[in-house]
């Protein structure tokens, strides 16, 4: 790589880390400019200044997906590694993709986690593998560091969560990878296979998770269920990880590695703190540079000091936290029913519930044990109506209603593709292998 990738620490104060940035904008203008699309952009006249830079518009998501599936490219194809798309459903797809350097850096961002990765570890990886980055990511950054790798994609049907359970018992896992959610459901499916979370899986030391909104509240319960400390991470297909957690726990952005800003969309105004939607530019990165792309996740960035001293903003991630439906006059949100869901004590058990916001008031249900279910419901609908001034139904359902108990501890029948069956065989999954 033309440009020497910083090391975590290498600055000393925000002013430093400012140069450092300051520093690659002229190489990330110059490499935008090889690609159709900011070539275009730009015309002939490719700023080569941070106040030059400071003039650019922004880069939206369907301007990735109107330049599909290369439009974005800035270097010849034969150096591509890989190409990737992201999970969004729209129908058009966002296309990413990195070269052999890009995955230097992505690899090691990745791999910033304060409890590091080495290779005593065994690392379960359950995100995907497919065409979004997620998998291939922690791959990446746990055979940087000489971690074995567990590839236990969550789209497989391959991989169920009995035999979830059953790798991370039998192969001593320290370290997992995937949404907040799935270590819920690995305790359940622990439990449902006679295990308890936090006294037979000896080997784990830390739950890595990140791709959903996590309040303090859930977290906490999940570290509580498991007894290992649980280290979140920000990052996207587009652009890789972009925050990581420190010893403190609050969320870093990697700003040596990425310039952050943050736009007002009501009124367009840019800057480098504050509240607004997240708006990114990758410094070191070849095949496909992003100039002022907007994530579109509503954020909330600061400069204040953090007692782990790594001298980077930090990051309040709200994501779709920000965007709820009303009842009567309040505006719900799932953040603020999670916190208020996982603050119940701990002894009622509640890991899994959902709602729905009626006009006139909030339908909860959540699954909890019978010797619990009157002082659960009773508890949550007065934190509700306390904390946020609306008329709600709480009802109590039994374990297995919301996670059915099957899809825990069922072991599928995955087989490969074959035409001949005999009399007696079900010749129905001829051709089909899940």
């Amino acid at each position: 790589m033309e440009s020497e990738l910083p090391q975590l620490g290498q600055w000393k104060n925000v002013d430093e880390l400012a140069e450092i940035q300051e520093k690659q904008i002229p190489w990330i203008l110059d490499r935008a400019a090889r690609s159709p699309f900011y070539r275009s952009r730009l015309c002939s006249d490719v700023p080569s200044s941070v106040a030059e830079f400071d003039e650019l518009p922004i880069t939206e998501k369907q301007d990735l997906k109107d330049n599909y599936p290369f439009g974005m490219l800035a270097v010849p194809r034969r150096e591509l590694a890989t190409y990737h798309e992201s999970s969004g459903t729209a129908g058009q797809p966002t296309p990413s993709y990195y070269t052999a350097q890009d995955w230097e850096d992505l690899a090691e961002r990745y791999a910033r986690k304060w409890i590091g990765i080495s290779s005593e570890d065994t690392f379960l990886v359950r995100t995907p593998y497919a065409l979004m980055i997620t998998g291939h990511l922690a791959q990446a950054g746990g055979r940087l560091h000489g971690a074995t790798v567990v590839p236990g994609d969550n789209r497989s049907s391959a991989m169920p969560y009995s035999r979830v359970v059953r790798v991370l018992h039998d192969l001593d896992v320290s370290l997992t990878w995937s949404m907040p959610t799935e270590t819920l459901l690995w305790a359940a499916a622990a439990r449902a296979n006679g295990y308890a979370p936090d006294r037979d899986f000896p080997g784990l030391r830390a739950l890595f998770v990140g791709g959903e909104p996590l309040t303090p509240a859930r977290r906490a319960r999940i570290s509580e269920v498991w007894g290992v400390p649980v280290i979140e991470e920000y990052g996207s297909t587009e652009t890789g990880s972009l925050a990581g957690e420190c010893p403190a726990g609050a969320l870093h952005l990697w700003a040596d590695r990425v310039l952050f800003e943050v736009l007002d969309p009501s009124t367009g105004r840019i800057e480098r703190a504050g509240s607004g939607q997240l708006v990114v530019t990758p410094l070191f990165r070849e095949a496909m540079p992003l100039l002022r792309y907007n994530l579109e996740d509503d954020v909330e960035i600061s400069y204040r000091d953090c007692a782990c001293g790594w001298n980077l903003p930090t990051v309040r991630v709200l994501g779709r936290a920000a965007f709820g439906h009303r009842v009567g006059d309040t505006e719900v949100t799932q953040h603020r029913l999670e916190e208020l869901v996982f603050g119940l004590p701990a002894e009622r058990e509640v890991w899994f519930w959902r709602a729905k916001a009626d006009p006139d008031r909030l339908r909860v249900e959540i699954e909890v044990g019978p010797q619990h279910r009157d002082a659960a419901c009773a508890e949550l609908a007065a934190a509700i109506e306390r904390e946020l001034g609306v008329e709600c139904d709480v009802r109590g359902v039994d374990s297995g209603t919301l996670i059915p108990t099957e899809s825990l501890t069922r072991i599928h029948d995955v087989v490969k593709p074959r035409n001949l069956f005999g009399a007696g065989e079900d010749w129905t999954k001829a051709l089909l292998y899940y």
